[in-house]
């Protein structure tokens, strides 16, 4: 049995999502790249890279991990790109996209001969929390003035606009991408490419496909561009579980359990958006608080439901645990970072990363 805590990743799920991504590529003519700004473990890019077309990065680590490990296209995006690390994300990316007029022009020789990009902000959103939003008021993400952009046309060939945030809603997305048409719709005829970004939930079940699709390969008609996808949580969605043991269970006016895990150390994603984690299976008549071991006070996973009261050395299996997990880990408390696993296409569940206290202290000097 393997020592807890630790990622699993299982690649029939995965493949599920792999599957769907294929089927868009198919039938829009889009192309998708991974966004390793929410999932990099590497260890499962052998599957995923027959599925997608290469990866999009944001920063100079990412770019190099992209080219590194995935095949297929490397596309380098960062807020900004600093003068020291911009011959590496040149060397290491077939596309490079700027965030601002500025830096494209600050990098206007270095990239003379790089293929170009610029993204764009049209103003709207689907994101629900403020902290995600890029289009919150005095958002620094992307240029808004089309008329600006006009000035700079000739020194790009293609467009990223990322403005989806967890988006299940077709008919939303829909809408902004009709809405980013009407502001931009001048400067999408004259590229080549258009990247729409991530944070749409086009792998989650019940999404329709085939008018998705269709509206892709619309715009994608209407505009003469390719158009890329950059699906993270599309791409691995409820593709791995978090793995804990209870170590202790007590009462202060509700029943808790304290885990040998920590979501503020292995799932800081569901904190710093105030999200319960989710547990499989959860039902039954015995209510736990189920917590950290960490010393921060609000260090729980949430409050779940079992069948039987809860023991030490019971074991407990969060859910989703892939998206933004994983590239959030860290070592708060020194708790022990969970090892990584993996479940093959054949069953077998293969360890392939475990954390040493050697770890924990080459992360500091």
């Amino acid at each position: 049995m393997i020592k807890t805590p630790y990622y699993l990743i299982d690649k029939s799920k995965l493949l599920r999502n792999m599957q769907r991504i294929a089927y868009v590529r198919e039938h829009s003519g889009a192309k998708a790249l991974l966004a390793l700004k929410c999932f990099a473990t590497w260890s499962v890019f052998d599957l995923m890279q027959q599925y997608m077309d290469g990866t999009t990065s944001s920063s100079l680590n990412e770019v190099k991990l992209g080219r590194l490990k995935f095949a297929g296209e490397t596309h380098a995006y960062s807020v900004a790109y600093a003068d020291d690390e911009i011959a590496e994300v040149l060397a290491n990316s077939d596309k490079i996209i700027f965030n601002s007029i500025s830096q494209l022009q600050r990098f206007a020789g270095p990239s003379a001969d790089h293929v170009r990009g610029l993204r764009l902000n049209p103003g709207v959103s689907s994101s629900e929390f403020l902290i995600a939003d890029p289009s919150r008021p005095f958002s620094r993400l992307g240029e808004w003035d089309a008329d600006k952009v006009a000035g700079v046309i000739d020194q790009v060939s293609g467009f990223m606009i990322h403005n989806n945030c967890e988006n299940s809603d077709f008919a939303l997305f829909d809408q902004m991408l009709s809405q980013i048409e009407e502001r931009f719709g001048s400067l999408l005829e004259q590229v080549e490419w258009v990247s729409l970004g991530g944070g749409i939930h086009f792998t989650g079940d019940d999404y329709p496909l085939d008018a998705f699709c269709a509206r892709l390969k619309a715009f994608s008609e209407r505009f003469g561009v390719q158009v890329y996808l950059e699906p993270g949580e599309a791409a691995i969605t409820m593709s791995t579980s978090l793995e804990v043991t209870v170590l202790d269970t007590l009462f202060n006016g509700k029943s808790l359990a304290v885990v040998d895990s920590s979501i503020e150390a292995h799932m800081l994603d569901l904190l710093i958006y105030r999200q319960p984690a989710r547990m499989e299976p959860c039902g039954g008549t015995h209510s736990y608080m189920v917590c950290g071991k960490s010393c921060l006070a609000g260090d729980i996973f949430g409050e779940f439901q079992f069948e039987k009261e809860l023991e030490i050395g019971d074991r407990l299996s969060f859910i989703d645990a892939a998206g933004y997990t994983m590239v959030k880990k860290n070592w708060f408390n020194g708790v022990q970072m969970p090892s990584i696993a993996v479940r093959q296409l054949d069953g077998n569940v293969e360890v392939v990363r475990e954390f040493s206290f050697d770890d924990f202290l080459n992360g500091l000097s």
